[in-house]
């Protein structure tokens, strides 16, 4: 009896490390797969810079900096502006006379639609 219990002593605490083996590995990987993660992540952060960097490069290189397209931008306006000033200074005499020598030149007649009223009775 006494070889019996010692074998089933045995297996136990052959078990019982089989157990602790087991843990550890799952630990192990536990932090492989979260250290791969980490690696990941950083490398898909530096991925991202990356191409961030070229592309403010692209943008700069083909569209030029947005202050400069903002500038372009306010000037055109400041121009175009300047021009519709000048075409109305130069016109608004005119378009008011026109619009007087309408307003004064009044020409009374019976509308057509009182005319067809009378002629169909």
């Amino acid at each position: 009896m006494a070889s019996q219990t010692q074998g089933i002593q045995q297996l136990l605490t052959a078990e019982k490390r089989a157990a602790e083996k087991v843990s550890e590995a799952r630990k192990r990987k536990q932090k492989r797969l979260k250290q791969a993660k980490e690696e990941a992540q950083d490398e898909i952060e530096k991925y991202r810079q990356e191409r961030e960097r070229q592309f403010k490069e692209f943008e700069s290189k083909h569209m030029g900096s947005r202050e400069g397209v903002a500038a372009k931008i306010d000037a055109d306006t400041v121009t175009k502006i300047g021009e519709m000033t000048k075409q109305i200074n130069v016109n608004k005499n005119l378009v008011i006379q026109d619009i007087l020598q309408l307003v004064y030149d009044i020409k009374p007649e019976v509308h057509k639609n009182y005319l067809l009223k009378f002629h169909n009775k």
